[in-house]
């Protein structure tokens, strides 16, 4: 549910004045679940579709415009990020006729379903299509605007938290690549679009178990842990503390008040450190109730937040964790008991 601070200047004003101001400042703490295909077991669409509805979740993501789920996602209800493939971006970027195509193919047909467009995913500088990330996002909202859905849709794209480099305290934060991240943060804050962020206190973890306990990491910690000395804020867990990074590295760029919704955030049940039920159980339901609380920097502005993932995907390559970040079973078992609204 959305929620807002107003000032109490607004008491005085006219009903319809004051909820036309609200309407634009809107607070969200929406919990989505990221819905990956990569399996060779896994329910068709239809029934994803129907495992979504009856567990009341009302946002998704998926990785690519893949005409089965989005024709099974009408008139569901459920809004959607849809990414484009790290593949087409050099095509969408350099040719317009091609970001036509791909919008009048893959948006307008299921324009009521789409919240977002993520064009391209964790795309670090040093990659050969950094390049084309801004001005695929560029042509991908020309052609929303050509059908008028400019107004509707936000385009945007997903980053993960090592494009942030200072981490420590918070607020030090800053974008370690200003020429690849600046186009794409003038593109976001020209049109009010949020920044979309993968936000894995799990990586975190366990990339330095020597200096964070697995309680910060698993929002579990008795008090504050760390006190950001440059501005007193104190934090109590390691998600805030890697989001309001990415904020502090925002207001470095010129943007502190572009808005992030957290497009990835998971922990997996088995192959690897701490990869346990008892750990994945403990960290999805501490932060489906952590995120309606903003951060230390960003108190009260609910956070917007995907879960990682829907299924296991036993197709995936890379460490053994990343076929384990499933909230349900392929055979659509709830591995964990966990409440989405």
């Amino acid at each position: 549910m959305a929620t807002y601070n107003l000032p109490m200047a607004f008491a005085t004003l006219p009903f319809i004045v004051a909820s036309l101001l609200l309407s634009l400042h809107p607070t969200e703490a929406q919990i989505g679940v990221c819905y990956g295909n990569n399996g060779n077991n896994l329910p068709n669409p239809q029934d994803v579709v129907n495992l979504y509805r009856s567990n009341g979740i009302g946002a998704m993501r998926i990785y690519a415009p893949d005409q089965p789920t989005l024709q099974a996602l009408q008139g569901s209800g459920i809004r959607i990020i849809l990414d484009v493939p790290r593949d087409n971006l050099q095509s969408l970027a350099s040719d317009q006729s091609a970001a036509n195509q791909w919008v009048q193919t893959n948006v307008v047909p299921f324009a009521s379903s789409i919240k977002y467009i993520a064009v391209g995913n964790e795309i670090h500088a040093s990659d050969q299509q950094a390049s084309s990330v801004a001005p695929a996002m560029q042509n991908v909202l020309n052609a929303l605007n050509s059908n008028n859905l400019g107004g509707q849709i936000k385009v945007s794209t997903a980053i993960d938290t090592t494009l942030i480099t200072n981490s420590f305290p918070p607020s030090n934060g800053q974008f370690s690549d200003g020429g690849y991240i600046t186009p794409i943060i003038n593109f976001l804050t020209g049109n009010d679009s949020p920044l979309l962020v993968n936000v894995y206190p799990y990586f975190a973890y366990t990339n330095n178990p020597q200096s964070i306990q697995l309680e910060y990491a698993l929002f579990t910690s008795g008090g504050t842990v760390v006190t950001d000395t440059n501005n007193g804020k104190n934090y109590q867990n390691l998600f805030d503390a890697l989001l309001d990074a990415v904020y502090a590295a925002l207001g470095r760029a010129g943007a502190p008040n572009t808005a992030i919704v957290v497009s990835e955030s998971g922990w997996p049940s088995e192959g690897g450190n701490a990869a346990t039920s008892d750990n994945a159980g403990t960290y999805y339901r501490n932060l489906i109730g952590h995120v309606s609380q903003g951060t230390p920097l960003k108190p009260g502005q609910g956070i917007e937040t995907y879960l990682f993932a829907m299924f296991d995907e036993n197709s995936k390559t890379g460490d053994a964790t990343e076929q384990h970040f499933g909230l349900f079973t392929p055979a659509q078992q709830a591995k964990y008991q966990l409440s989405f609204s």
